[in-house]
Order: structure tokens, then C-alpha cells, then sequence
């Protein structure tokens, strides 16, 4: 059997729900240690984290993902049990055979084949894994690059295994991100009977204007590297389930996907503006859930591109689209970040799976851009 597909199941067999591990860092780190590879485990609150680290001479180039898998839903959704890997019709089924314990294996399995050809390889190799991707993420990566951080550790060079492939591995891979600003809108009326409007205020009429300017505003352009910000209302609420009561408020969610042609202080700027403007009695709460990040084209972009070409023949797309990653932690600490991993068509579904035949060529785009990044003639 390959040994990319042997390891991808003895993964997905453990069900590792965020924010749990299962086990999956420990078989990882166990697999990695007769290559020399020091574990350092980082446990925050429920939330388990890795630190795989071989060398200690740069350039250091880490592979970055997560063990936890989203709920795989009931039983009855799928054709075969969610944590027992089965192969049907060349694709192999179960919770994170993409999202994304196919790329962990891969990561693995490369960082083998590359070691064995290359034992003397100038720089560094390492792994980042955590169980809270999935999940709040607020105890695992981004307390894992805090950690890098004060220990002195700056990679230079980060893969993240995020599924970013569409209609066939290596067609798309993921050089940045948009960011998330979202908010949770209260507007404020005056609770009556709907036979006597002039005694109420209805936050429906009244906010409905201002909804509907939110959604056709043009917030920035699209440039090279992103596409123009966009902004959706998730979820409204209002009424008191009577159909003769004018309701007293109204909460709208909504959500901003936004470039660095916008920034979080002028998204909300504008927006405060806007339904300051339509006279609205309003209360509004921010959260910042991820800043958009890129790694223009260049060393890595480069040599990524150039290791899926030489394994796959395609050339892919450079991308900036879905939804945020990792990502947008691990550039705080390392300049050059890119995402790429095998198909995401199934992913967060059920059925999930992934091309058999995609894990053996993930695992060789992996060792070859391990080859580009380290060998010793540098990137080529």
C-alpha cells in the first residue's frame, strides 16, 4: 500500500473532533522521531498543539495543519461509518480525508522521502499541528506562533495543508486571505399594536432602508491579488411571534470578507456612518475574526508553483479566495506563507473524500518543494 494512503487512514480512524486530537499528534510525532525530529507538545486549555522541529540552522521551512475534524453529523448520512476509511470507486471516504488528514500524511511521508535522499540537507524542518483549527482557534495556532515567538523560532518558509484544490490537485493554490470583520446590528423601535402604527416605531421599516444601502454599497475594487470586498447579512430577527404586534427590535448579522484595499477601521467607519445617517437608534458589536494577509509572488509562491508543475504538468492558479486559515496567524511570524492541498469539493460534508491517486502526488509536490526550499543549491 502507499505509504501517504496507509498513514491518511490510520488518521481518519481517529475521530478527532475538534477540539480533540484522538491521538493523531502522537502517532505523527512518533512516525517523525527516527528522522530526528524533536516534539514539543503545547497543550492551551482542551486544546492540544505540536511543535515537530528538525535542524536548527535556517532556512526553516514548517508544514502547518490541524489534527481536528468538524462533527461528522449522524451515521445515517453516510455510506460508510465517518471514522473507518473505505475505499470505493479509486477515492477514499471518511471525516478528514481532505479537510485534512490526507495532507498531514502527505506532509509526513514527503518529509521521509526527502530526509532518505537527502540526509545531509542544509536548513531546517518542521511541523506545527493543532486540534482547535476547526474550532474557536483561539487556543491553537495562534498560541502556538506566541510561543514561537518568545522562544526565538521565525520560520521562513510555511506550507499550510488547507485543501485548496478545486477540480484537480495542484489546479489552485492560496498565497493570502481575506479577512473577516463581522457584526451583530440592534436596532431599536417602540413595541405596539399594528392598528396603531402612529403609536409604535417599527425597527423592521426602519432599519430596512439601511440594510438594503449596506448590501450595494461598493466597499473597495478588486486588484491583482484580491477580489473586492464583499458584505452579507447572515441573520435578521424581529417579532414577537404575534402577527397584531409591532415589534420593539430588530438584530441583523452580517459579514464583511474584506481586502487590504479596506481595513477594519474604515469598514467600520463607513458603516457606523451610514446608519448614523439613516437616523437609527442602534446599538452595533464588532469582532475581528482575521485580517487579510498575502505573500506577494516570489521564493515561495514560485517554488511552489514550479513543484506542482513538475509533478502534475498543471499550472495553477494563485488565489486568495475562500474562506480565512491558519494562515492568517503563522504570518506574523514567518514573511512567506502558501496553502495547498488535495481537492475541497467534499469538504464539511458528508461522504467526505478524497482521489486515492491525489495522496501519493501531494506527498511528491511536498518532497519536491522540499528539495527547492532546501537543497543545497537553494530555491530553483
Amino acid at each position: 500500500m502507499d505509504p501517504t494512503l496507509e498513514l491518511a487512514q490510520q488518521l481518519i480512524r481517529l475521530p478527532s473532533v475538534t477540539p480533540e486530537d484522538a491521538g493523531c499528534q502522537p502517532l505523527l510525532a512518533k512516525r517523525l522521531a527516527p528522522w530526528g525530529f524533536e516534539a514539543e507538545p503545547l497543550i492551551f486549555g482542551a486544546v492540544h498543539n505540536l511543535w515537530l522541529r528538525r535542524g536548527t540552522r535556517a532556512p526553516l521551512v514548517v508544514f502547518a495543519g490541524h489534527t481536528d475534524v468538524v462533527p461528522p453529523g449522524p451515521d445515517s448520512g453516510w455510506q460508510s461509518p465517518p471514522f473507518q476509511p473505505e475505499i470505493r470507486n479509486g477515492l477514499l471516504y471518511g471525516r478528514g480525508a481532505a479537510d485534512m488528514k490526507s495532507s498531514l500524511a502527505a506532509f509526513v511521508t514527503a518529509i521521509e522521502a526527502f530526509l532518505a535522499g537527502h540526509p545531509d540537507a542544509p536548513g531546517s524542518i518542521a511541523v506545527l499541528l493543532t486540534s482547535d483549527e476547526e474550532g474557536p482557534a483561539i487556543d491553537g495556532t495562534a498560541k502556538v506562533v506566541a510561543w514561537l515567538k518568545h522562544h526565538g523560532q521565525r520560520p521562513d518558509y510555511c506550507i499550510v495543508g488547507e485543501p485548496t484544490s478545486v477540480q484537480q490537485l495542484g489546479d489552485t493554490l492560496k498565497n493570502g486571505r481575506r479577512g473577516s470583520l463581522s457584526g451583530i446590528l440592534t436596532v431599536r423601535g417602540l413595541q405596539g399594536h399594528v392598528a396603531y402604527p402612529h403609536l409604535a416605531r417599527n425597527p423592521i421599516h426602519l432599519a430596512a432602508p439601511a440594510l438594503a444601502e449596506l448590501a450595494s454599497v461598493v466597499w473597495d475594487e478588486p486588484n491583482d491579488d484580491f477580489p473586492a470586498t464583499t458584505f452579507q447579512i447572515s441573520n435578521l430577527q424581529s417579532g414577537t411571534g404575534a402577527g397584531n404586534v409591532v415589534p420593539g427590535e430588530l438584530t441583523a448579522w452580517f459579514n464583511f470578507r474584506f481586502s487590504t484595499a479596506s481595513t477594519e477601521t474604515s469598514l467600520r467607519a463607513r458603516t457606523e456612518a451610514l446608519l448614523n445617517r439613516h437616523g437609527l437608534d442602534f446599538d452595533l458589536r464588532w469582532e475581528l475574526g482575521a485580517r487579510p494577509f498575502l505573500t506577494p509572488q516570489g521564493p515561495l509562491v514560485n517554488a511552489t508553483r514550479a513543484a506542482i508543475t513538475q509533478v502534475t504538468g498543471l499550472s495553477p492558479a494563485v488565489s486568495t479566495t475562500g474562506g480565512t486559515s491558519d494562515g492568517r496567524f503563522l504570518i506574523d511570524i514567518c514573511p512567506q506563507v502558501v496553502e495547498l492541498g488535495p481537492c475541497n469539493a467534499t469538504i464539511h460534508q458528508r461522504n467526505e473524500c478524497v482521489a486515492v491517486a491525489d495522496l501519493a502526488q501531494l506527498s511528491s509536490i511536498y518532497c519536491n518543494l522540499l528539495e527547492r526550499l532546501l537543497s543545497s543549491g537553494g530555491i530553483s
